[in-house]
């Protein structure tokens, strides 16, 4: 039973400078809810309550915002701010934290490899901040668990990109085994339009089997001189089973400022103010 799921935060997050010189961008709010406790709740709506995070320098907002801060709850409690809390606070409640340090960035593949130490040798998920996802349905990480309950192999998601963005992505190609469903033949990671095996993207969503972390340790540096996990998941899929899913859901670049802003904007229409936040 998938209970683990990893969050590589270790990253700088220069596109956001300054505001993200002294401040982890994972903590950037999103109206009034800091990006990363989106994919903690999404994780804890799947079952996958005990969280790990794969942290760097600089990153201990972030170990601050999943605990207990007395000096502000002894100031605010009894008033009408104690409500604030109730959704840090319920995420606490629900789920365990625990931490470890990249020391070096050396890709997304080598943070997962550093997460190993917190998941031990069993099947996880790993979310990405980055990108947010929303639905009003199961959130994407319950959609993907459901999947591995049946097919007990690695699952990336993936979603179609236009072809001019298309390089900015690791991109699949395999065989549709049901409609949504894929069963992966390759994988490339940031391609040249012209060189991409299909325009299907992978989104930082992923659920992975153990024995990534061996396929891991023996994978080259690609491209930038990083450790990719796409390396890793091609060989994997090459010695097994890899699925990519076409999840059902919005996603939103929250690694880019213009997705950033899109958005803050349909979480402030379309959450914030409908749970009467805008009128209080």
């Amino acid at each position: 039973m998938l209970k683990k799921c990893l969050f590589p935060v270790a990253g700088y997050g220069t596109r956001f400078l300054p505001a993200t010189k002294a401040m982890p961008k994972e903590m950037l709010p999103l109206v009034n809810k800091p990006l990363v406790q989106y994919g903690v709740e999404e994780a804890i709506q799947a079952g996958l309550t005990e969280i790990g995070f794969v942290t760097g320098r600089g990153k201990r907002a972030i170990e601050d915002h999943f605990d207990t801060n007395f000096e502000l709850e002894h100031q605010i409690a009894g008033t009408g701010k104690e409500r604030y809390l109730d959704s840090v606070r319920s995420v606490i409640n629900e789920a365990s934290f625990s931490y470890t340090r990249q020391g070096e960035m050396r890709g997304l593949g080598d943070a997962i490899l550093q997460g190993q130490r917190l998941v031990g040798d069993e099947a996880f998920a790993v979310v990405l901040a980055d990108d947010l996802c929303l639905n009003d349905g199961d959130g994407v990480l319950a959609q993907m668990v459901q999947l591995y309950n049946q097919f007990r192999c690695s699952i990336v998601a993936v979603e179609e990109v236009p072809k001019d963005q298309i390089h900015k992505f690791g991109v699949i190609a395999g065989n549709e085994i049901k409609p949504g469903l894929f069963q992966v033949t390759d994988m490339v990671e940031k391609p040249a339009a012209e060189d991409a095996p299909s325009n299907m993207a992978i989104i930082g969503r992923y659920i992975l089997t153990p024995d990534i972390f061996d396929i891991i340790r023996e994978t080259s540096p690609g491209k930038n001189g990083e450790v990719q996990i796409t390396d890793a998941l091609l060989a994997q899929a090459g010695n097994g089973c890899v699925l990519a899913y076409r999840f059902k859901g919005r996603r939103f670049d929250c690694g880019s400022v213009d997705g950033f802003i899109e958005a803050t904007n349909f979480v402030y229409k379309n959450i914030y103010l409908s749970e009467g936040e805008g009128h209080k």
